[in-house]
């Protein structure tokens, strides 16, 4: 890794146009023993694309995107708590992306759900909710517009360095479309998050968890019940 996950936390932006650079074969290997790695934990059927755009519609190559071949389609089991791993999962996959130098971009509404399904793994795999980009930039994006720690966290009493740490992470977070609706409540070891309910919100919730845990650590707190 150039990075470590943290520091891909920081660098890591919304890229839309990419270079036409074909993605190593040692590359590919990697990507997709991390998909695989986030399956089994997860019990989900992300798979990775390449040197394929049938997932992005025209309209989109045309107007927003530039090179786009490469793609994570993120897909599982028609389960209530689905959208939410695959937030999760997600989350992992573009932070491991950007450590090997990559790029990438979440595309919730707008993918082509048919090239989706065409190139979706085989067994396991009835919800697909969109697709994350996968490649080497153009640029290295930019930082989106951020709400303050105060606008979406409190803690009982005075909060300790991890809970901060966590909060900041989540900000760094990308949010399907960049609501940033969390609600994030700690006391003790105890920590509650939320996400106002909406399109992708699950899915934002499983993004943000994951931020939340890489930035405070695991090993300090406990996820309220």
């Amino acid at each position: 890794m150039s990075q470590t996950l943290k520091e891909a936390m920081r660098t890591r932006h919304t890229v839309r146009k990419y270079r036409d650079t074909e993605l190593s074969s040692e590359i590919i290997h990697q990507l997709e023993e991390r998909v695989q790695e986030n399956n089994r934990k997860h019990g989900i059927s992300i798979s990775l694309v390449t040197g394929n755009s049938e997932a992005v519609p025209g309209i989109i190559k045309l107007l927003l995107a530039k090179g786009v071949k490469n793609y994570f389609i993120l897909a599982g089991p028609d389960a209530p708590d689905t959208e939410e791993k695959l937030g999760y999962a997600s989350a992992d996959l573009m932070l491991y992306a950007q450590t090997l130098g990559l790029n990438t971009w979440w595309i919730g509404g707008m993918y082509s759900k048919s090239g989706a399904r065409k190139n979706a793994a085989k067994s396991n795999a009835e919800k697909i909710i969109g697709i994350v980009v996968v490649g080497y930039g153009e640029s290295q994006g930019k930082p989106h517009r951020s709400k303050t720690a105060a606008e979406i966290s409190s803690y009982e009493g005075e909060a300790p360095l991890w809970f901060q740490n966590g909060v900041e992470a989540v900000l760094l977070a990308p949010t399907a479309i960049n609501r940033q609706a969390y609600t994030i409540r700690g006391n003790g070891r105890q920590v509650e998050i939320t996400y106002k309910e909406g399109a992708f919100s699950a899915a934002d919730l499983g993004i943000g968890k994951y931020h939340f845990e890489l930035g405070a650590g695991k090993d300090q707190f406990d996820w309220k019940k």
